[in-house]
């Protein structure tokens, strides 16, 4: 079984960032099984061709334009979702994301499953960070990934307190003894 777990937006924009941003505190929070996928899919759309074909099942986190207020969870299952980008065109990315669903179906490489779960934004000025109101709901998007990958079967682990607080680059350390010269060290 192959899992997809996708996270779509502009980071640049505020509260359109919160697939990606969700999906960062996925991988961080948790140790995933090998069959799972985290994509931080951006803004692309039908650049993720081959990434999602022949998967088994794609679980979709976005910011949706509803009539809902802001910060409000949405959930759509299989036909939904398509549907759902095809009337809300909300941003490039979902139409795009839409064309790759009728593409892999086309090609029969459709996942067995598609399961979106999205955002009201409330703010999508320019700006790195979510607004406090939707970044007050990740957590909530999160369990709700985890518990759709549960539902199949998965097993998910939290990772260490320690491990899931660092960032996701890699660590720098100061030029110090006893370190190859490559980091800036005195031995070789």
């Amino acid at each position: 079984m192959r899992v997809v777990v996708l996270g779509l937006g502009n980071i640049l924009l505020r509260d359109e960032g919160v697939g990606v941003r969700v999906v960062e505190a996925l991988a961080a929070r948790y140790i995933l099984p090998a069959d799972v996928e985290v994509v931080d899919g951006g803004t692309a759309g039908m650049e993720l061709l081959n990434t999602l074909a022949g998967c088994d099942h794609l679980l979709i986190c976005d910011a949706v334009q509803t009539d809902a207020p802001p910060a409000t969870v949405i959930e759509l299952v299989n036909a939904e979702v398509p549907a759902f980008f095809q009337t809300t065109r909300f941003s490039p990315h979902q139409l795009g994301l839409a064309d790759v669903l009728a593409t892999l179906t086309l090609t029969d490489e459709a996942p067995r499953t598609v399961t979106l779960v999205g955002v009201v934004p409330l703010d999508l000025e320019l700006g790195i960070d979510l607004s406090p109101e939707v970044a007050a709901v990740v957590d909530r998007v999160v369990d709700s990934l985890v518990a759709e990958m549960r539902g199949l079967g998965l097993t998910l682990k939290l990772q260490s307190p320690v491990l899931s607080s660092l960032s996701p680059t890699p660590l720098l350390h100061e030029k110090h003894s006893g370190c190859p010269a490559a980091c800036g060290g005195g031995n070789e």
